[in-house]
């Protein structure tokens, strides 16, 4: 079993490099694989001055400051989202719950309509504005949620999730209040809505990066609680966990690398729901093996999601809330059905 996951996170692994160096070769300026695997080699430490550059110094240029930055950031967000969803399914016991079930995406979209609407901020932010506004958004969310689920010194699955329902409610309908309100940036405002990761630099690389290596550290570490909540709060603490600790350390963790994510790519629905469950069918749901199990594959997911954006109605961009959605829904029922299948004729047999 153990050589199963092995070979599953070195197959996950090769596949990523693989997707990353197609989406970089696409584009409106095709570059041959071979260009792009001497281009990505040189960035390695150590190997890179011994490699040839390529023949047209132009493409180098494409590769680096265009088109690796926008590839990468598609991994990173892909492999946060991922994370984030097997960690609130673990929490939260429910098979339903993604990144976005604690208002999360609500107080980052408000966030970032606000920035557009009015312009706070980009005297001294620039271009960062909207990120900075979503990333606060989406922190008063989940402290309003935090607050909201708290009764006296404990937080119960079910009650966290009634209050992300209650926050996302209200933030909802002030977002819709100030898209009714905005005629001119409206176009603006759902781009980023349905998610986008267009002329992202590597200053969003570089956003997203720490909170997504902190946030796996500290969720991995904790592998072993993940584990043991499947078996109740009771049983759980009878076993040494401190939950009321644990979960909020981790609920905490899960909305940071989230907010991180949504805040330079907008709201992409789908991956922390399917990625999860298509990797604990298919590998089980020791977390220790789950979550970077996941990482890699919302990594895959996500980058492959925004390659099809691009080119499927080229050279028009799709948003690539719509590819996730259409690509991951069909795959996952196919995938749920098949195992549930399997799981009835294992039943039957015995």
């Amino acid at each position: 079993m153990r050589s199963k996951k092995v070979y599953w996170l070195a197959g996950l692994a090769g596949l990523l490099t693989l997707t990353v160096a197609v989406a970089v070769s696409v584009g409106s300026t095709p570059i041959p694989l071979a260009d792009v695997w001497r281009i990505l080699g040189r960035v390695l430490p150590g190997v890179g001055s011994m490699i040839q550059p390529p023949g047209d110094t132009s493409v180098e240029t494409i590769v680096r400051s265009i088109r690796l930055p926008r590839v990468l950031l598609s991994v990173l967000v892909g492999a946060s989202l991922a994370m984030a969803g097997v960690v609130y399914q673990a929490l939260l016991r429910n098979p339903l719950a993604d990144p976005y079930i604690l208002g999360v995406s609500s107080g980052a979209a408000l966030g970032a309509v606000i920035a557009l609407l009015t312009g706070w901020g980009a005297a001294w932010l620039g271009g960062w504005n909207v990120p900075v506004f979503a990333f606060i958004g989406a922190m008063v969310a989940l402290l309003a949620v935090l607050q909201l689920a708290r009764v006296g010194s404990q937080m119960r699955p079910e009650t966290l999730i009634l209050s992300g329902v209650v926050v996302q409610a209200f933030f909802g309908a002030v977002l819709t209040f100030c898209i009714a309100l905005s005629e001119e940036q409206l176009q603006q405002i759902q781009s980023w809505l349905m998610g986008s990761f267009a002329l992202r630099e590597w200053e969003h690389v570089a956003v997203v990066g720490p909170f997504l290596a902190i946030g796996t550290v500290v969720c991995w570490w904790f592998s072993r609680e993940l584990n043991l909540f499947a078996l109740g709060d009771r049983a759980a603490g009878h076993l040494g966990v401190s939950v009321g600790m644990v979960r909020g350390l981790l609920l905490v963790t899960a909305s940071l690398v989230t907010a991180a994510a949504v805040s330079v790519s907008g709201t992409i629905g789908f991956v922390g729901l399917v990625v999860p469950h298509v990797m604990r069918i298919l590998c089980g749901p020791d977390h220790r093996w789950l979550i970077p199990l996941s990482l890699l594959a919302g990594g895959v997911f996500l980058t492959g999601a925004d390659l099809l954006a691009r080119v499927m109605l080229a050279p028009r961009e799709l948003p690539i809330g719509v590819v996730t959605a259409f690509v991951g829904a069909p795959f996952f029922a196919w995938l749920l059905r098949n195992h549930l299948r399997s799981r009835r004729g294992e039943g039957s047999s015995c």
